[in-house]
């Protein structure tokens, strides 16, 4: 198993392990091939790919503003779950982050997300319940799709 720094050239990989995973959200527009180039030149050193015999089997797009990290689109392969591959990744973002001086990191996980909220529990995230999460949307043309 290898962690390493993802790329763009990983974006194809990247996006089919995307389209793997049950329940997944996927936006137009963000998720593109150039909204996530214009994440990783933004976010050079803080997002993460596993690969085992030349396939992605887990991702997290990672990034910070200059004050706080943010955690998106954490996913591992389900035939390769519960081996420490998410973890993994995650103390590998943790790190980056770290070195560029960021000291606190967030996440959003849907509601009905059972197996990724737990997976924030077992590792020692906290969920905040003193606090509302809103969004308004600058693009309309930036639909979120749902992976059945």
């Amino acid at each position: 198993m290898n962690i390493r720094v993802m790329k763009i050239e990983d974006f194809d990989r990247v996006h089919a392990l995307w389209m793997s995973i049950k329940g997944f959200g996927i936006r137009s527009v963000d998720d593109s091939r150039e909204g996530v180039e214009r994440f990783l030149k933004r976010n050079p050193t803080t997002s993460v790919v596993a690969e085992e015999d030349g396939k992605i089997v887990g991702a997290i797009l990672c990034g910070h503003d200059g004050r706080r990290g943010c955690l998106y689109h954490v996913c591992v392969d389900v035939n390769h779950r519960m081996k420490g591959i998410g973890k993994a990744m995650v103390v590998f973002t943790m790190e980056a982050l770290k070195k560029e001086g960021i000291n606190k990191v967030s996440l959003i996980a849907f509601t009905q997300n059972d197996i990724g909220n737990a997976f924030w529990k077992e590792i020692g995230w906290t969920k905040r319940e003193d606090l509302n999460y809103y969004d308004f949307t600058l693009n309309e043309a930036n639909i979120t799709a749902f992976i059945q």
